[in-house]
């Protein structure tokens, strides 16, 4: 066994332990907007349920450990006292983990994933259509544990309105586990389905994804593709130079690309699309 002192190693790798320790966490799917009614929409895997009577939530967008900076979530609960939170499941898995990517301010991560936006009762930000639980948020505090990168932020939310698919409910009418098939991060690439267990998601690119809505129409309307899959190929710097003059459209095109997308193969993906 090795012992370490938490201040004897860097911020980074301190970070790599600790998320690959406390693991499965749950995920939050915070939407937001600002003053100005810019929306946000961005996940948080340092979060969970802390109160029944009165129903909060708490989530923690941590300070950047690279330049010290705060997150777009962050500076929006702060101007405005409000948060939707919406549970990730594992058919929109791949566009959250898009909608990660540090777009610049302003720019709306519902359509560089490729979510609905639907709105809610209560607050002012958006719910995410395809989660399949939406929780509308009032912040009560938001508690900063430090000033330095890597810092988190306890953002503690209470619930004033709940929504929750049918679809996901038992006979009962109780959340079925197998139904609402949550997934959970655990450290580096690597999540948790609850109907399965492991698998892994590549990070989005250190630069920037194009998005869903960059992508051509014909794979946008696609019969076949899924929102993950759509997600995958939004993970890219550029379209591909083809892209631009032919994308087959074909179902059968369609199937081969998705079957090289379930083995994690995005360029082949994209071979077969704009294959002519």
């Amino acid at each position: 066994m090795i012992s370490i002192n938490p201040q004897d190693i860097s911020t980074g790798s301190l970070h790599g332990y600790l998320l690959g320790a406390v693991a499965p966490r749950p995920i939050c799917f915070a939407s937001t907007v600002d003053q100005d009614g810019n929306v946000n929409l961005s996940p948080y895997s340092f979060f969970n349920v802390f109160s029944a009577n009165p129903p909060v939530l708490i989530f923690s967008p941590a300070r950047r450990v690279r330049d010290n900076s705060t997150k777009h979530t962050l500076e929006n609960v702060l101007e405005t006292n409000e948060v939707v939170i919406n549970i990730v499941s594992y058919a929109m898995v791949q566009q959250m983990s898009l909608s990660s990517t540090e777009y610049p301010k302003g720019v709306n991560e519902f359509v560089k994933a490729g979510f609905s936006e639907i709105p809610s009762e209560v607050v002012k930000a958006p719910r995410v259509a395809e989660a399949p639980v939406q929780m509308e948020c009032k912040v009560i505090n938001v508690v900063a544990l430090g000033t330095d990168g890597g810092a988190g932020n306890l953002v503690i939310c209470e619930v004033v309105k709940l929504h929750i698919h049918e679809d996901i409910l038992d006979d009962d009418g109780k959340i079925d586990p197998r139904k609402i098939d949550t997934v959970a991060r655990l450290g580096g690439n690597w999540y948790s389905r609850a109907k399965e267990g492991l698998f892994e998601v590549p990070k989005p690119l250190s630069t920037m994804g194009i998005g869903v809505d960059a992508l051509p129409q014909a794979i946008r309307s696609s019969k076949i593709l899924t929102g993950n899959d759509l997600g995958m190929l939004a993970n890219i710097e550029s379209l591909p130079e083809a892209a631009e003059r032919f994308v087959n459209a074909s179902e059968e095109a369609h199937r081969k690309a998705q079957t090289f997308l379930c083995n994690g193969a995005i360029s082949e993906a994209w071979e077969v699309l704009v294959s002519q």
